[in-house]
């Protein structure tokens, strides 16, 4: 498993950690950035499933507008490399 940070910068998606940086103006956009970016890297091998936990940054929205962002959430995402 992998954990990222995820948050929304008010165009994009953005998860994040230590060693990986995807965004994407979509959350499907944003997952298929992830894929790439884990076969760059060599993180995903041919028929592995990898499951990556994305961590949403409640610090990102106003303390005060936190009681009322109950829209925000944690999300995990399985990806999984098929033969070319």
């Amino acid at each position: 498993m992998i954990e990222l940070i995820i948050i929304h910068d008010g165009k994009n998606w953005i998860a994040k950690n230590n060693e990986l940086f995807a965004k994407g103006a979509s959350l499907e956009q944003l997952d298929n950035n992830l894929k790439k970016l884990l076969r760059q890297h060599g993180l995903l091998d041919v028929h592995e499933k990898l499951d990556l936990f994305m961590f949403f940054d409640n610090y990102t929205i106003p303390q005060w507008m936190r009681q009322y962002s109950q829209h925000y959430f944690n999300r995990i995402l399985r990806v999984e490399r098929h033969a070319a």
